[in-house]
Protein backbone atom coordinates (compact mmCIF):
# COMPACT_ATOMS: atom_id res chain seq x y z
CA UNK A 1 0.00 0.00 0.00
CA UNK A 2 0.79 3.48 -0.83
CA UNK A 3 1.75 6.24 1.80
CA UNK A 4 -0.92 8.54 3.54
CA UNK A 5 1.00 11.38 2.04
CA UNK A 6 1.08 9.72 -1.40
CA UNK A 7 -2.83 8.99 -0.97
CA UNK A 8 -3.85 12.69 0.06
CA UNK A 9 -1.45 14.14 -3.13
CA UNK A 10 -3.74 11.78 -5.60
CA UNK A 11 -6.60 12.32 -4.02
CA UNK A 12 -5.82 16.47 -4.04
CA UNK A 13 -4.97 16.60 -7.82
CA UNK A 14 -8.12 14.32 -8.75
CA UNK A 15 -10.30 16.78 -6.80
CA UNK A 16 -8.32 19.59 -8.65
CA UNK A 17 -8.81 18.08 -11.96
CA UNK A 18 -12.67 17.43 -11.48
CA UNK A 19 -13.13 21.52 -10.21
CA UNK A 20 -11.66 22.07 -13.85
CA UNK A 21 -14.00 20.11 -15.35
CA UNK A 22 -17.30 20.96 -13.66
CA UNK A 23 -16.22 24.44 -12.81
CA UNK A 24 -18.51 27.26 -14.75
CA UNK A 25 -17.11 29.02 -17.91
CA UNK A 26 -16.45 32.45 -17.29
CA UNK A 27 -16.39 34.77 -20.54
CA UNK A 28 -14.20 32.97 -22.01
CA UNK A 29 -10.94 34.13 -23.89
CA UNK A 30 -11.98 32.77 -27.45
CA UNK A 31 -15.54 33.80 -27.04
CA UNK A 32 -16.14 36.71 -29.73
CA UNK A 33 -18.97 39.42 -28.65
CA UNK A 34 -20.13 41.14 -31.12
CA UNK A 35 -22.45 44.19 -30.95
CA UNK A 36 -24.78 45.25 -33.85
CA UNK A 37 -26.38 49.04 -33.84
CA UNK A 38 -27.99 50.98 -36.24
CA UNK A 39 -31.38 51.33 -38.30
CA UNK A 40 -33.31 49.59 -40.97
CA UNK A 41 -30.25 48.97 -43.19
CA UNK A 42 -28.88 46.81 -40.56
CA UNK A 43 -31.69 45.34 -39.61
CA UNK A 44 -33.77 44.20 -42.47
CA UNK A 45 -37.46 44.97 -41.94
CA UNK A 46 -40.05 42.50 -43.58
CA UNK A 47 -37.18 40.05 -44.96
CA UNK A 48 -37.82 36.17 -43.93
CA UNK A 49 -37.62 35.16 -40.29
CA UNK A 50 -38.36 37.93 -38.57
CA UNK A 51 -37.63 38.65 -34.61
CA UNK A 52 -39.89 38.68 -32.25
CA UNK A 53 -39.57 41.63 -31.08
CA UNK A 54 -42.09 43.35 -34.05
CA UNK A 55 -41.23 47.40 -33.05
CA UNK A 56 -37.98 46.97 -34.60
CA UNK A 57 -38.96 44.85 -37.67
CA UNK A 58 -35.38 43.35 -37.36
CA UNK A 59 -35.25 39.69 -39.00
CA UNK A 60 -32.97 37.07 -38.32
CA UNK A 61 -31.59 37.15 -41.48
CA UNK A 62 -29.94 40.11 -41.35
CA UNK A 63 -26.63 41.56 -42.33
CA UNK A 64 -25.68 41.62 -38.64
CA UNK A 65 -26.70 37.57 -38.35
CA UNK A 66 -25.06 36.50 -41.44
CA UNK A 67 -21.46 38.13 -40.22
CA UNK A 68 -22.07 36.68 -37.12
CA UNK A 69 -22.64 33.33 -38.07
CA UNK A 70 -19.38 33.36 -40.68
CA UNK A 71 -17.49 34.61 -37.82
CA UNK A 72 -18.69 31.84 -34.85
CA UNK A 73 -19.34 35.41 -32.62
CA UNK A 74 -21.97 35.80 -30.31
CA UNK A 75 -24.28 38.34 -31.57
CA UNK A 76 -26.16 41.01 -29.75
CA UNK A 77 -28.29 42.83 -32.12
CA UNK A 78 -30.13 46.44 -30.97
CA UNK A 79 -30.30 47.60 -34.92
CA UNK A 80 -34.01 48.82 -34.97
CA UNK A 81 -35.66 50.36 -38.04
CA UNK A 82 -36.74 53.60 -37.81
CA UNK A 83 -33.51 54.73 -35.48
CA UNK A 84 -31.79 58.18 -35.47
CA UNK A 85 -28.74 58.66 -33.87
CA UNK A 86 -30.67 59.66 -30.35
CA UNK A 87 -32.11 56.33 -30.46
CA UNK A 88 -28.64 55.23 -29.04
CA UNK A 89 -28.92 57.08 -25.86
CA UNK A 90 -32.73 57.33 -25.60
CA UNK A 91 -35.93 54.68 -25.79
CA UNK A 92 -36.87 54.64 -29.38
CA UNK A 93 -40.97 53.98 -29.54
CA UNK A 94 -40.77 55.04 -25.99
CA UNK A 95 -39.93 51.41 -24.84
CA UNK A 96 -36.52 50.36 -26.56
CA UNK A 97 -33.57 50.43 -24.34
CA UNK A 98 -31.24 52.65 -25.78
CA UNK A 99 -29.21 50.93 -28.17
CA UNK A 100 -25.63 52.13 -26.34
CA UNK A 101 -26.83 50.17 -23.14
CA UNK A 102 -25.75 46.56 -25.32
CA UNK A 103 -21.91 47.92 -24.66
CA UNK A 104 -19.70 46.99 -22.49
CA UNK A 105 -15.46 46.07 -22.48
CA UNK A 106 -16.41 42.70 -23.20
CA UNK A 107 -17.67 43.86 -26.66
CA UNK A 108 -15.00 42.50 -28.97
CA UNK A 109 -16.67 44.02 -32.17
CA UNK A 110 -19.69 46.95 -33.05
CA UNK A 111 -21.02 47.17 -36.53
CA UNK A 112 -23.25 50.48 -37.30
CA UNK A 113 -25.37 51.78 -39.68
CA UNK A 114 -27.20 54.97 -39.21
CA UNK A 115 -27.82 58.39 -40.72
CA UNK A 116 -30.30 57.75 -43.31
CA UNK A 117 -33.26 58.84 -40.82
CA UNK A 118 -31.72 61.58 -39.40
CA UNK A 119 -30.94 62.69 -42.80
CA UNK A 120 -34.46 61.76 -44.40
CA UNK A 121 -33.46 59.55 -47.39
CA UNK A 122 -36.61 57.35 -47.91
CA UNK A 123 -38.72 60.16 -47.35
CA UNK A 124 -36.71 62.10 -50.25
CA UNK A 125 -36.52 59.49 -52.17
CA UNK A 126 -40.46 58.64 -52.09
CA UNK A 127 -41.27 62.59 -52.88
CA UNK A 128 -39.42 61.54 -56.10
CA UNK A 129 -41.91 59.02 -57.31
CA UNK A 130 -43.48 60.24 -60.66
CA UNK A 131 -46.04 57.70 -62.71
CA UNK A 132 -45.96 60.30 -65.71
CA UNK A 133 -42.64 61.41 -67.79
CA UNK A 134 -41.48 64.49 -67.83
CA UNK A 135 -42.41 66.98 -68.19
CA UNK A 136 -45.59 65.97 -66.58
CA UNK A 137 -45.42 66.67 -62.40
CA UNK A 138 -42.09 67.96 -61.02
CA UNK A 139 -38.28 66.92 -60.58
CA UNK A 140 -37.50 66.60 -56.37
CA UNK A 141 -33.60 67.27 -57.51
CA UNK A 142 -35.01 70.38 -58.67
CA UNK A 143 -36.74 71.65 -55.31
CA UNK A 144 -34.01 70.14 -53.73
CA UNK A 145 -31.13 71.63 -54.82
CA UNK A 146 -33.39 75.17 -55.59
CA UNK A 147 -32.03 78.67 -54.85
CA UNK A 148 -28.17 77.17 -55.64
CA UNK A 149 -28.63 75.13 -52.24
CA UNK A 150 -28.59 71.59 -51.64
CA UNK A 151 -31.00 70.80 -49.08
CA UNK A 152 -29.87 66.56 -48.67
CA UNK A 153 -26.08 67.82 -48.97
CA UNK A 154 -26.71 70.32 -45.91
CA UNK A 155 -28.29 67.56 -43.78
CA UNK A 156 -25.53 65.20 -44.34
CA UNK A 157 -23.11 68.18 -43.57
CA UNK A 158 -25.22 68.83 -40.02
CA UNK A 159 -24.90 65.17 -39.09
CA UNK A 160 -21.61 64.66 -39.10
CA UNK A 161 -20.86 66.27 -35.18
CA UNK A 162 -23.76 64.02 -34.11
CA UNK A 163 -22.10 60.93 -35.95
CA UNK A 164 -18.64 62.25 -34.43
CA UNK A 165 -20.40 62.30 -31.32
CA UNK A 166 -21.98 58.63 -31.19
CA UNK A 167 -18.71 56.80 -32.19
CA UNK A 168 -16.59 58.73 -29.46
CA UNK A 169 -19.93 57.01 -27.24
CA UNK A 170 -19.41 53.62 -28.57
CA UNK A 171 -15.33 53.85 -28.14
CA UNK A 172 -15.70 54.95 -24.75
CA UNK A 173 -18.57 52.62 -23.81
CA UNK A 174 -16.64 49.37 -26.08
CA UNK A 175 -12.94 50.60 -25.56
CA UNK A 176 -11.62 46.89 -26.38
CA UNK A 177 -13.95 46.69 -29.54
CA UNK A 178 -13.33 46.43 -32.98
CA UNK A 179 -15.52 49.12 -34.61
CA UNK A 180 -16.77 48.83 -38.05
CA UNK A 181 -19.26 51.55 -39.51
CA UNK A 182 -21.16 50.00 -42.56
CA UNK A 183 -22.11 52.30 -45.20
CA UNK A 184 -25.44 52.35 -47.29
CA UNK A 185 -25.17 50.85 -50.97
CA UNK A 186 -26.06 51.49 -54.28
CA UNK A 187 -29.97 51.41 -54.74
CA UNK A 188 -30.13 53.15 -57.79
CA UNK A 189 -27.96 53.01 -60.88
CA UNK A 190 -26.68 55.63 -62.98
CA UNK A 191 -30.27 57.29 -64.89
CA UNK A 192 -32.27 54.87 -63.35
CA UNK A 193 -34.85 52.90 -64.86
CA UNK A 194 -37.63 54.48 -65.82
CA UNK A 195 -40.89 54.04 -65.91
CA UNK A 196 -39.62 50.66 -64.22
CA UNK A 197 -39.01 52.09 -61.15
CA UNK A 198 -41.05 55.44 -61.35
CA UNK A 199 -38.45 57.84 -60.62
CA UNK A 200 -36.69 60.31 -63.48
CA UNK A 201 -33.20 59.70 -64.44
CA UNK A 202 -32.22 62.75 -62.95
CA UNK A 203 -34.39 62.45 -59.70
CA UNK A 204 -32.45 59.02 -59.42
CA UNK A 205 -28.77 60.48 -59.78
CA UNK A 206 -29.52 63.12 -57.41
CA UNK A 207 -31.19 60.84 -55.09
CA UNK A 208 -27.81 57.81 -55.66
CA UNK A 209 -25.27 61.12 -55.51
CA UNK A 210 -26.97 61.61 -51.51
CA UNK A 211 -26.48 58.28 -50.67
CA UNK A 212 -23.25 58.05 -51.89
CA UNK A 213 -22.61 61.50 -49.50
CA UNK A 214 -23.68 60.12 -46.46
CA UNK A 215 -21.89 56.93 -46.62
CA UNK A 216 -18.24 58.90 -47.85
CA UNK A 217 -18.97 61.08 -44.66
CA UNK A 218 -19.65 58.51 -42.58
CA UNK A 219 -16.48 56.24 -44.48
CA UNK A 220 -13.97 59.76 -43.46
CA UNK A 221 -15.53 60.17 -39.96
CA UNK A 222 -14.98 56.55 -38.97
CA UNK A 223 -11.18 56.81 -40.06
CA UNK A 224 -10.98 60.07 -38.04
CA UNK A 225 -11.72 58.04 -34.74
CA UNK A 226 -10.10 55.02 -35.54
CA UNK A 227 -13.03 52.82 -36.94
CA UNK A 228 -13.27 50.26 -39.99
CA UNK A 229 -15.33 51.40 -42.82
CA UNK A 230 -17.29 48.39 -44.62
CA UNK A 231 -18.29 50.39 -48.11
CA UNK A 232 -21.22 48.59 -49.87
CA UNK A 233 -21.47 50.61 -52.37
CA UNK A 234 -19.00 48.48 -54.96
CA UNK A 235 -20.61 45.63 -53.00
CA UNK A 236 -23.75 46.69 -54.24
CA UNK A 237 -22.93 47.76 -57.73
CA UNK A 238 -24.97 46.15 -60.17
CA UNK A 239 -27.32 45.00 -58.00
CA UNK A 240 -29.37 47.71 -57.33
CA UNK A 241 -33.62 48.58 -57.40
CA UNK A 242 -33.31 47.99 -61.62
CA UNK A 243 -31.75 44.42 -61.53
CA UNK A 244 -33.84 41.66 -62.18
CA UNK A 245 -35.16 40.20 -59.34
CA UNK A 246 -32.80 37.27 -59.04
CA UNK A 247 -30.17 39.66 -58.82
CA UNK A 248 -30.97 42.52 -57.07
CA UNK A 249 -30.31 43.22 -53.61
CA UNK A 250 -32.48 45.81 -52.96
CA UNK A 251 -36.07 46.27 -53.30
CA UNK A 252 -37.74 48.86 -55.14
CA UNK A 253 -41.07 50.87 -54.75
CA UNK A 254 -43.02 47.75 -55.24
CA UNK A 255 -40.73 44.77 -54.06
CA UNK A 256 -40.56 42.08 -55.92
CA UNK A 257 -39.30 39.58 -53.15
CA UNK A 258 -40.37 39.52 -49.06
CA UNK A 259 -38.16 42.78 -47.88
CA UNK A 260 -39.79 46.52 -47.04
CA UNK A 261 -39.57 48.55 -49.93
CA UNK A 262 -36.05 50.56 -51.21
CA UNK A 263 -34.81 48.39 -48.07
CA UNK A 264 -31.68 45.38 -48.97
CA UNK A 265 -33.26 42.17 -49.49
CA UNK A 266 -32.19 38.49 -48.20
CA UNK A 267 -30.13 38.22 -50.84
CA UNK A 268 -28.42 41.81 -50.42
CA UNK A 269 -28.17 41.23 -46.34
CA UNK A 270 -25.92 37.85 -47.71
CA UNK A 271 -23.79 39.61 -49.47
CA UNK A 272 -23.32 42.74 -46.95
CA UNK A 273 -23.13 39.77 -44.32
CA UNK A 274 -20.02 38.02 -46.04
CA UNK A 275 -18.52 41.56 -46.89
CA UNK A 276 -18.49 42.51 -42.90
CA UNK A 277 -17.36 39.34 -41.72
CA UNK A 278 -14.55 39.59 -44.40
CA UNK A 279 -13.30 42.85 -43.35
CA UNK A 280 -13.29 41.71 -39.62
CA UNK A 281 -11.19 38.84 -40.37
CA UNK A 282 -8.78 41.01 -42.95
CA UNK A 283 -8.23 43.29 -39.66
CA UNK A 284 -7.90 40.38 -37.24
CA UNK A 285 -5.25 38.26 -39.64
Amino acid sequence: MGSQPGRLALLGSALVATAAVLAPTAHAADEFEYVAMGDSAAAGPLTPHPDPNLLCFRSRENYPQVAARLLGAKLTDVSCSGAKIADFSGRQHGIMPPQYGALSDQTDLVTVTIGGNDVGLVQAAVSCINLLPEPAGSSCADEFTAGGRDELAERIDALEPRFDDALAQIRHRAPNAEIMVVGYGTYLRPGGCYPKEPMWGRDADYIQSSVDKLSSMLGSRAAAHGAEFVDLGPVSAGHDVCAAPADKYYEGVIPTSVAAPLHPNARGMLAFGRAVAEAVRHTRA
